[in-house]
């Protein structure tokens, strides 16, 4: 089984999108547990106060070092983590074999930053990988944070239906996926491929991997050129 905690400023963002689908199946399985921690219950200010003015007098407000502190502490204090992930647009570009290694771990935790950012000494201290999404900027990491989860909770043993369904994403090849169809065969003149209806697996795989490469040439042609270089 694999667990997966998120720190957050605004946990009721992520609520509805962890708790339905194949991310609900995964924890009604019992092959997945994923917790969501609110960050203001980690405050000691009267108010519930997580961040504060950043030093120096940059604008925009910072979320504080002390609520993710005992936050993080109290769950390590449980268990151990293999990573502490912190979803930032500077981190590592977070890809299809991140996922696949992130997937084999037992316990994962992931900090959602929020407002200008987190005081540094998080990062510094506490942060083991930190991971992007793309080259741009959200309102907070919640959404990243669900993005991420999914990419690897789906990648656990017992999530999928049809665990070599996975197998077959874009990406896990290297290339993206090929074309896919269903009923009906003729649809107003739509037509499957013939090719798909011939019962032929191997003529069928060999045109499958056809498409594959060439939707990965007119789409992706950086990827196209990697895997030509390593096959």
């Amino acid at each position: 089984m694999i667990r997966v905690d998120i720190i957050s400023a605004l946990p009721q963002l992520m609520d509805s999108f962890l708790n339905q689908s194949i991310l609900q199946r995964a924890q009604d399985k019992g092959v997945a547990h994923i917790a969501l921690h609110n960050l203001r219950d980690y405050s000691l200010d009267k108010h519930k106060r997580i961040d504060d003015e950043s030093y120096g007098g940059s604008a925009g407000m910072v979320l504080s070092l002390e609520p993710f502190a005992r936050c993080i502490n109290s769950l390590k204090a449980k268990r151990d983590y293999q990573e502490v992930i912190f979803m930032t647009p500077d981190g590592k570009r977070f890809d299809q074999p991140t996922a696949n290694a992130l997937s084999l771990h037992q316990n994962l935790m992931i900090l959602c930053g929020h407002y200008k950012g987190i005081d540094e000494r998080i990062r510094e201290h506490f942060v083991t990988l930190e991971l992007s999404i793309g080259d741009f900027v959200v309102s907070g990491g919640e959404i990243p944070a669900a993005l991420v989860t999914d990419a690897i909770v789906r990648l656990v043993p017992g999530v999928l239906h049809d665990e070599t369904s996975a197998l077959s994403d874009s990406f896990q090849d290297g290339l993206l996926a090929p074309p896919v169809y269903t009923r009906p065969a003729d649809y107003e003149g739509m037509k499957v491929p013939d090719i798909l209806l011939s019962g032929h697996e191997a003529k069928i795989e060999d045109w499958r991997m056809e498409q594959a490469l060439q939707r990965t040439k007119a789409r992706r042609p950086d990827l196209y050129k990697k895997y030509i270089q390593i096959e």
